[in-house]
């Protein structure tokens, strides 16, 4: 059985020419036999592709040739069949719509904590300033109830566009404590962490790289649950292995 190696990947860049990219970018990853959806924006791309290591490479290393990407990070997980039914390349308003253009990763990130630093932090309770630390999920509720942190917040969101009004809602309770805003590939929780600084919440850090990431870099033992992913693999546990979703 050939394996399938999946990419999940994306970067904020101003993008322009974005029909253009669309048409190219298609093209290409078709003839390198992938599957998957690309989403253009001027904010940016975001990307979930599977096929052979063969064609991935090969995909990942002509997408590198354009100055926007070339330092575009890419987290892989392998799984025994493509995920995707076909492949898709779109032209979109935001990434992840939040309804606050003036939100821009790309103009500057809030502060990030990798993955092996957010897992000693839980492990002491508190981050390196002995400030006790809490998980927030960013996601829609039921992405949440597939898994998440050990006692991490959850603001019960249906949709991405209501976390602002979360955040104000609920800002005070976030007082005096390390918050580390997270979701499932780090796209989400850059935006959020944003607008957090911005409403005057402190000390909030992004998970960089968001649950993926963490998977992959440490034990996850603080992870309770699967990760959700917006495919026919339904769930990833902690070894990034396919999951139905109730397993």
């Amino acid at each position: 059985m050939t394996q399938i190696i999946n990419i999940a990947a994306y970067k904020f860049v101003s993008l322009d020419n974005l029909e253009g990219r669309r048409e190219v970018m298609l093209a290409r990853a078709e003839a390198c036999a992938l599957k998957g959806k690309v989403i253009l924006t001027a904010e940016g791309i975001n990307i979930f592709l599977a096929g052979t290591q063969v064609c991935i490479d090969a995909f990942l290393n002509w997408l590198r040739e354009d100055p926007a990407f070339t330092d575009i990070e890419v987290k892989f997980s392998i799984s025994d069949g493509v995920p995707f039914k076909r492949m898709l390349v779109k032209v979109k308003n935001e990434i992840i719509r939040m309804n606050h253009p003036t939100i821009r990763p790309e103009a500057g990130r809030a502060p990030a904590v990798d993955a092996k630093t957010c897992a000693r932090w839980l492990a002491q309770g508190t981050d390196d300033d002995g400030r006790p630390v809490v998980m927030l999920d960013t996601r829609n509720e039921f992405e949440v109830q597939a898994g998440t942190f050990r006692d991490a917040i959850n603001w019960h969101i249906t949709k991405f566009t209501e976390f602002p009004q979360a955040v104000l809602d609920h800002r005070a309770e976030l007082a005096g404590k390390t918050v580390i805003s997270f979701c499932t590939g780090g796209i989400r929780c850059e935006k959020a962490a944003i607008y957090m600084e911005e409403v005057g919440v402190e000390h909030i850090y992004q998970l960089d790289g968001g649950i993926l990431k963490y998977f992959e870099e440490t034990d996850a033992k603080d992870f309770i649950g699967n990760c959700f992913v917006f495919d026919e693999r339904e769930t990833l546990d902690s070894q990034l292995n396919p999951q139905p979703v109730g397993a």
